[in-house]
């Protein structure tokens, strides 16, 4: 079975990236599972399924009484059809009674044409108004919704725990992991526990009982059909054994197929621009119809095998069905007393081997048989609830990368100081990202983050939101560990806004106001004052009320970015983070954004990821980190007096790329 830390993410073949090379993919299916593991798997989904306990309890019972009523009405009715119309043979006296006839019909030695025909009628009149009855009283008690709305909670409560959990995970993890595979793994993989219900409990539990109501009545007519189809379940259970593992292998890689077909989808929504301006539509294309004839292929494969299984199940039934078959006919001929029969007089007539006892044995021998393929199939399909979920629970069961401490403190308040005491940090052990920095930040400054292009700005930032834990060193603020405080009252107290602006299909208002509860129109308004986008704003048709496009799609770059700092700024922290705040706005724009930030900022600590010297200018202290270490700090003056700084160098390099 896959490990489960967040670490091992990245060595599960169903949760990596594909790797550098996306065609190259190739899937590994695991080890198969063993029936203790299967079980196990099954069992652990009872911490889902008890909340919905009783309600189970509640329809199996319905559904064992209905199943009852027309268990013994059916077999009645073979009895009276073919015993009393057909043979003209008396009934029993529980049939006289149920079909409110006079005594004459259980003490005649022969039925006359017209009892025989009353017998009929009254079946037929029996049988349509019993059929009306049952499916009334089934709607009328709602047995196939309840079972419906069953499946549909378990399954709502395990999606959310998963989606929870996921949430929870590092970005360490998610850096590894395929966004198409965790959704499939959500959104189909975790079907399977509601399937749980009625797959593994519900239908064997009621199959069950039917099998053993088959094989009563089959030892009730004679001990050696019941010796014959106990026998014959030996080397169904031995075929069955020796196919599991190749049902299971192909119904993994069916699901993790099915899986890279909705990565594949995910990635081509997500960069349908880049597609196509670089005309790669075709490309994207032919790699879907290649990830999507694998999963046809992996399917038809799996039903294949289990249509081959089904041959070899069918093949050794119908042996045993015509052995039975010849048996029962040699009975009948000699019209030998069946085993049981007298004992169960007053209820049925089936005392000796005649046509109606014939024809009602027969039934149940297929029916037992038709059971016995009843098994194969649960089994097969616990085979792939099992593969969906390992799939599922797996995501469940990751442990996030950046644990609190049960100890934790809410984070100080006010705010003094943060800094950061020989912080490393890698993504991959031998590919270090910072080594040992150094930096102090306090409030009422900016301090700019500044560095060629992967020195490990953003990542710098993403340690003081506990998005990763440092490798070696400490963040502290006001003295007390970063890890000493509880996550929520550090992503609480820390607002960021992103390079990438990330906006909703909503209002303005709600793009700006999103997870940030209790704010007012004011607020909002304030905020994008700050931002510099509420003269923008208020140009639109409905003003803050204006929908917005996929994506903000209505809104050029520089609309975006400023709402993205508005959104940052609404929550009114005391540390606030920009990465490349004023990348897509024009000088002007720039300027008065920086000035309203600086005004904004009075006792808050806020850093700056940026590259643009007028944004850097602009800070009272500059960090330059180069290779992942912090090699200067200080004002735009201080590191410019540096002849031979790593700063100076920046600049003169940045001046000479930038276009007159």
């Amino acid at each position: 079975m896959f490990r489960l830390t967040e670490a091992s993410a990245e060595d599960d073949p169903a949760a990596s990236g594909p790797g550098p090379d996306l065609d190259a993919r190739e899937l590994v299916p695991p080890p198969p599972l063993s029936v203790k593991e299967i079980g196990r798997l099954l069992l652990r989904t009872w911490p889902h399924l008890k909340p919905v306990a009783w309600h189970v309890v509640g329809w199996f019972s319905l559904a064992m009484v209905i199943g009852l009523i027309v268990g013994y009405v059916t077999i009645t009715g073979v009895d009276l059809l073919t015993n009393a119309v057909l043979n003209a043979q008396a009934i029993a006296p529980l049939q006289q009674l149920v079909l409110i006839l006079d005594p004459s019909y259980v003490e005649a030695a022969e039925l006359t044409a017209d009892q025989r025909t009353t017998i009929l009628v009254r079946l037929i009149l029996y049988g349509v108004a019993f059929t009306i009855l049952i499916r009334m009283l089934a709607d009328a008690l709602g047995v196939v919704y309840w079972e419906t709305w069953i499946a549909q909670a378990i399954n709502q409560n395990l999606r959310v725990k998963m989606i929870e959990n996921a949430e929870h995970l590092s970005l360490r993890y998610q850096s590894h992991a395929r966004t198409g595979d965790a959704i499939y793994r959500v959104f189909q993989d975790s079907r399977m526990i509601s399937n749980v219900i009625s797959t593994i409990i519900l239908d064997p539990l009621e199959q069950g009982a039917a099998m053993l109501g088959a094989f009563v009545i089959i030892w009730f007519f004679s001990p050696v059909l019941g010796t014959i189809f106990t026998v014959a379940s030996v080397p169904i259970f031995l075929v069955v054994v020796w196919w599991t593992p190749r049902i299971q292998r192909l119904s993994w890689l069916s699901r993790q197929s099915n899986s890279d077909v909705t990565s594949r989808i995910q990635e081509v929504a997500a960069s349908i621009r880049v597609l196509k301006a670089n005309q790669a539509e075709d490309l994207a294309v032919a790699r879907f119809d290649r990830d999507s004839r694998a999963a046809l292929d992996y399917a038809y494969y799996l039903r294949l095998e289990i249509m081959l299984l089904l041959i070899v199940i069918t093949t050794i039934a119908a042996v045993t069905l015509i052995a039975a078959d010849y048996l029962m006919a040699d009975w009948t001929v000699a019209g030998d007393p069946t085993f049981l029969g007298g004992v169960f007089a007053f209820i049925l007539t089936f005392t000796i081997w005649n046509f109606g006892a014939f024809e009602a044995a027969r039934e149940n021998n297929e029916e037992l048989i038709g059971k016995y393929n009843f098994l194969f199939v649960t089994w097969v399909r616990a085979i792939d609830m099992a593969m969906g979920l390992n799939r599922a629970f797996y995501l469940l069961d990751l442990k996030p990368g950046v644990a609190e401490r049960e100890d934790a403190v809410p984070m100080p308040a006010p705010i003094d100081e943060i800094r950061y005491e020989g912080v490393s940090f890698a993504y991959d052990a031998d590919v270090p990202v910072l080594t040992d920095v150094n930096m102090t930040a306090r409030p009422g400054t900016i301090t700019a983050i500044v560095g060629a292009t992967g020195a490990g700005k953003s990542t710098l930032m993403s340690l003081l939101l506990r998005l990763y834990d440092p490798d070696a060193g400490s963040i502290r603020i006001n003295g007390t560990p970063l890890d000493d405080l509880t996550i929520d009252s550090i992503r609480a107290n820390t607002a960021i806004a992103l390079q990438q602006n990330v906006l909703f299909a909503t209002t303005v208002a709600e793009n700006i106001s999103y997870a940030t509860p209790g704010i007012t129109r004011e607020d909002i308004r304030r905020a994008a004052e700050v931002a510099c986008a509420d003269a923008f704003i208020a140009e639109m048709a409905d003003g803050y009320d204006t929908e917005l496009g996929e994506r903000g799609g209505k809104l050029s770059t520089g609309q975006r970015q400023r709402l993205s700092i508005a959104r940052a700024l609404v929550r009114n922290t005391p540390i606030l983070i920009l990465d490349e705040p004023t990348a897509s706005l024009d000088a002007e724009t720039e300027h008065e954004v920086l000035a309203n930030l600086a005004d904004w900022g009075r006792n808050r600590v806020v850093f700056v990821i940026t590259h643009r010297l007028s944004t850097i200018r602009s800070a009272d202290q500059i960090a330059f980190l180069k290779d992942g270490r912090v090699t200067e700090v200080g004002t735009h003056e201080e590191l410019m007096a540096e002849i031979d700084g790593d700063y100076r160098r920046f600049v003169a390099e940045e001046v000479r790329s930038t276009p007159a």
